[in-house]
């Protein structure tokens, strides 16, 4: 079955329920199996008409979502994820997490969720040296990368640069930094979650508050969405963000 050209590939029951729910983007359509699964009704009241359903086999929607994580869904979107054109604001943004060099897209969408859960007002990514925003991450994001507020900038120190700009405090997730149990954070503040291997970028290393978390040894690291979510739990708890 061919398919029109500009469309984007979207998998897995909650990527397509938080899609259709957010009406930001249309479901032109949508790949099933023939024996439909039990996913399914939880999709079907919320799809527009002029969307398609097409039943095909599972091997099907395996090649086509390059992934055998589709939950027996795949659906093709007309248009990408939306991303916010202008800056974020301190007095309406006040707590932000940008991503420095993350490539792996599970990693990206893990912590657009943990964002979100905790009550994050926005996501820096940057063009250069960052894994893009796929339907891999749509679906490590549990769909809720369809409700987050996304800005992109160049490179990280544009990034943060821009940031400090605005009024922003800096904190850098790096080894060797203060235990987050002796920071008290003050908002407006950016929690930077650097790289899966390097770390932050040593072009901003300097550039803010360098933090960690306590950890049983020196030699170990905690995975970067893990970090992520932990950290904007702590600042969001301190900030009184969750109650």
């Amino acid at each position: 079955m061919s398919l029109k050209k500009d469309l984007y590939l979207v998998y897995g029951a909650h990527p397509l329920i938080e899609l259709l729910k957010a009406k930001k983007r249309k479901l032109y359509s949508l790949y099933t199996t023939k024996e439909e699964p039990k996913l399914f009704k939880k999709v079907q009241p919320l799809l527009h008409p002029s969307c398609t359903v097409h039943h095909v086999t599972k091997d099907e929607l395996t090649r086509r979502a390059g992934s055998d994580d589709h939950q027996g869904l795949v659906g093709y979107a007309t248009a990408p994820l939306e991303i916010r054109k202008k800056p974020f604001l301190p007095e309406i943004h006040p707590l932000l997490v940008m991503l420095d060099g993350i490539h792996d897209a599970r990693n990206i969408g893990a912590i657009i969720r943990s964002a979100y859960c905790t009550g994050a007002d926005g996501i820096v990514i940057t063009q250069k040296n960052s894994g893009p925003l796929n339907a891999a991450a749509l679906k490590a994001s549990a769909g809720l990368a369809e409700r987050a507020t996304i800005y992109e900038k160049s490179t990280a120190a544009a990034a943060v640069h821009e940031l400090k700009q605005a009024g922003y405090q800096i904190y850098l997730a790096a080894l060797g930094g203060t235990s987050i149990n002796k920071v008290h954070f003050t908002l407006p503040a950016v929690i930077v979650i650097g790289n899966e291997g390097q770390g932050i970028s040593p072009e901003i290393l300097q550039s803010g508050t360098r933090i960690m978390l306590p950890q049983r040894t020196a030699d170990i690291s905690y995975n970067a969405s893990v970090a992520a979510g932990i950290l904007l739990f702590t600042v969001a708890q301190q900030s009184g963000k969750l109650t």
